[in-house]
């Protein structure tokens, strides 16, 4: 961009020892700033990933990428559904569910979903079984009606391990003394905790077939499905339907079915982005003080140039190198400073707490007890782009104040 005089001569101003004293201290502090700002954006930004892989690594721990539901009822042969769906390209795994809400009474009464599931099946598409604290998904066997219950929930019913509940549903049998809700005594044989709310207080796990049993349903209320990318599940879910012989079918994607919280992340992530880049905007404009001091400090050596024949615009070059020198030693020092505090950020959380007797993130309020940090190297491409070109606006203003010294004015008193 530069002419080598240009850039030699802003070297040579950079590297000088100058008269004044002030403005290096302010090309230091200007210096600083931008490294705290990039460093700081680049920590913040590997948190907020963190924090949404986290949160999407337990979603979609119960969540399959994409649901096929029959809209006409029940899916009585879903055995052959389960098979086709399972040779369909991109599939790397499906398993039944039947799901419907029921009030479950223990020691207190608690409404809750009661998901039907295969054992065998149920692992290819969700991480349940490493997220059981006791108990095992093979104790839900056909005609046992065992259920295995979410933590908060079994806390709220008041039940253990081995204790009774009734379920409930919502659907009535006809008796000599009335209609009654249609009940069932399961026997609780597991507890899981997903750490997320939604799951651990509002759903219990039950065998395929006791849930049809229970429901007096038709077959599988749907099929489950896993991809070998998460990404575009709602064009690969639309493409099964050919395979089925039951054209009517819901598809339901994990972006749909939790489409307000992971937008929210998303919004929440971009607002810190550009606060964070204001930020770094801000500390880099304080080169625009460092180069109009400089600019006055220069006026003399400016002037000879310019009766040397120096043109205004290569002028205006030297001081532009010279900001733009100095802005990028500060983002350099901020990568590497942003990218080993990223690298460290959940070591850094653990010192703090253990040195201050304190937690961040108690684990009896959150259900992230621990501060998690995710790096991409877009994001540090991003950060560095975003701040290499704010150094470059704030040298413009006072390189063209440079440019517009005249010779015979500055020289006047020399």
């Amino acid at each position: 961009m530069f002419h080598p005089l240009q850039l030699f001569i802003g070297l040579r101003y950079t590297r000088a020892k100058r008269r004044n004293h002030f403005i290096s201290f302010i090309s230091l502090v200007s210096m600083l700033g931008i490294a705290v700002g990039v460093a700081a954006l680049i920590a913040v930004m590997s948190v907020m990933n963190g924090f949404q892989g986290d949160m999407q690594e337990r979603i979609l721990g119960m969540v399959a990428h994409a649901s096929i539901e029959s809209v006409d009822g029940g899916i009585p042969d879903w055995r052959d559904t389960v098979g086709k769906v399972e040779a369909s390209p991109h599939v790397v795994g499906a398993a039944p569910y039947l799901d419907a809400q029921a009030l479950l009474r223990g020691r207190r009464t608690s409404a809750a979903v009661v998901h039907g599931l295969v054992p065998e099946q149920e692992p290819k598409v969700s991480n349940i079984g490493d997220k059981l604290l006791k108990g095992s998904l093979a104790d839900l066997k056909p005609g046992s009606f065992n259920v295995i219950l979410g933590n908060e929930l079994a806390m709220q019913l008041g039940v253990r391990v081995g204790d009774k509940v009734t379920v409930m549903v919502p659907e009535f049998s006809v008796t000599p003394v009335g209609a009654v809700p249609r009940s069932k005594n399961c026997e609780v044989v597991g507890v899981f905790a997903v750490g997320f709310a939604e799951y651990d207080t509002g759903v219990a796990l039950m065998n395929m077939d006791d849930a049809i049993t229970l429901l007096r349903a038709d077959g599988a209320g749907g099929v489950r499905i896993k991809f070998d990318d998460m990404n575009g599940a709602w064009k690969k879910a639309s493409g099964l339907r050919d395979r089925l012989e039951q054209q009517y079918f819901r598809i339901t994607t994990w972006e749909q079915s939790h489409q307000n919280f992971f937008s929210a992340v998303k919004m929440e992530k971009t607002v810190m982005f550009i606060i964070l880049s204001l930020i770094v905007g801000v500390a880099a404009f304080n080169l625009v003080s460092t180069l109009i001091m400089l600019v006055t400090d220069k006026q003399a050596d400016i002037a000879i140039l310019r009766t040397l024949g120096i043109s205004p615009n290569k002028v205006m070059g030297i001081f532009t190198v010279q900001g733009v020198i100095v802005g990028s030693f500060g983002i350099l020092l901020g990568l590497v400073g942003g990218v080993l505090l990223a690298w460290n950020i959940p070591t850094v959380a653990k010192w703090l707490e253990h040195t201050f007797h304190f937690e961040i993130l108690p684990a009896d309020i959150y259900y992230i007890n621990e501060v998690p940090s995710d790096l991409h190297w877009s994001d540090v491409g991003w950060v560095a782009a975003i701040a290499w070109v704010f150094c470059l606006l704030a040298t413009l203003y006072p390189a063209w104040r440079a440019a517009r010294t005249q010779p015979a004015a500055a020289l006047r008193y020399e």
